[in-house]
């Protein structure tokens, strides 16, 4: 995850309670910053009191927290394998506050916080590899590449910028030895994503992050792809249509004992934290996945931007910032 669209923090839905922030996480130190492309900067935190920070696997994503008190979830894309620091990248977004912070203001040896390490976007293992990437969708990415030469698995990077002078993090990919195709929308060299990837390829697995537009074409592209060969990070809620209907609905907390009624203008996520049931969460965007809760059973109209088709049909989780139960249904949760 990273700044493509950076928002600004959500609108509250009605009026209740707050929801509940994550929990507090690790205080780190800024060790270094380094320019990687024009808007591009990359930071590597180091833990503040000097130990090992927690592990992470290509894909996992933390919250950072700054000074300012804004906070933004940035994919990991250093070397899992190192843990005396973790990398951020992160561009320079109009708007957005803590890619303006980091940008603007934030120095080497400031103190920040991070959460510990999240991935909704693990690297599975298969023959061969598929990366497609738009600008700073990179990031999740690198450890992927990485680790995918680490298993002797060949890989190909689609990589689509404005300029292939823009692209961050370019001599570092290179270095890694997998085969990789520069896609500029000013130099007319921009991706057929129909051509390259719209038949089925034996053994392979994509991986794509980046602007909406792209992902919806890859997505659209692949679409003959078998279930579980092609997956997604999106940084921002992918769009959805206007005409949801969001009535209200009950849920029943199967461990509290509580039953709830959830209005058409509130969230499963602020009812259950306004009747006392702590639900951490982070974005309130359906797009971290910190707030995901078990479902007993009910069907949910899952609103958000995590989860796969079949994990949707399977109806056993969701997010309670975002999705809610379809027409008719009541929803019990184990919590």
């Amino acid at each position: 995850m990273s700044d493509v669209a950076e928002m600004m923090p959500p609108a509250s839905l009605g009026t209740g309670a707050p929801s509940v922030a994550a929990p507090s996480g690790i205080q780190v130190r800024v060790r270094a910053m380094r320019w990687e492309a024009p808007g591009v900067l990359s930071l590597e935190l180091a833990s503040a009191d000097g130990v090992m920070l927690p592990p992470f696997e290509p894909g996992a994503h933390v919250d950072l927290r700054l000074p300012d008190g804004t906070m933004r979830q940035y994919s990991l894309c250093g070397d899992p394998s190192d843990r005396s620091h973790y990398r951020l990248g992160i561009r320079a977004v109009g708007g957005g506050l803590s890619s303006t912070f980091v940008h603007r203001k934030l120095r080497p040896g400031e103190l920040v916080t991070v959460s510990a390490p999240r991935n909704n976007f693990p690297l599975e293992d298969a023959q061969r590899y598929i990366f497609v990437a738009g600008g700073i969708g990179i990031t999740p990415l690198l450890p992927m590449m990485r680790r995918a030469r680490e298993r002797g698995r060949p890989w190909t990077l689609l990589y689509c910028n404005k300029r292939d002078s823009d692209a961050p993090f370019l001599d570092e990919i290179r270095a890694l030895g997998g085969e990789i195709s520069l896609h500029s929308s000013q130099a007319g060299t921009r991706l057929d994503v129909g051509s390259r990837l719209a038949a089925t390829q034996d053994g392979a697995m994509i991986y794509c992050c980046g602007p909406e537009r792209l992902m919806t074409a890859v997505e659209e592209a692949t679409a003959a792809w078998p279930e579980g060969t092609v997956h997604f990070e999106w940084f921002a809620p992918r769009s959805r249509p206007t005409d949801d209907v969001a009535g209200s609905f009950e849920i029943v907390c199967n461990v509290s004992g509580l039953t709830l009624t959830v209005p058409e203008d509130r969230t499963v996520l602020d009812i259950l934290n306004e009747a006392g049931i702590e639900v951490p969460c982070s974005c309130q965007q359906g797009i971290c996945g910190t707030c995901e809760t078990r479902v007993v059973s009910g069907e949910v109209d899952h609103r958000d931007s995590i989860l796969s088709s079949a994990e949707r049909a399977a109806n056993e989780t969701m997010m309670t910032c975002v999705s809610r139960a379809k027409a008719g249904s009541r929803l019990i949760l184990d919590i």
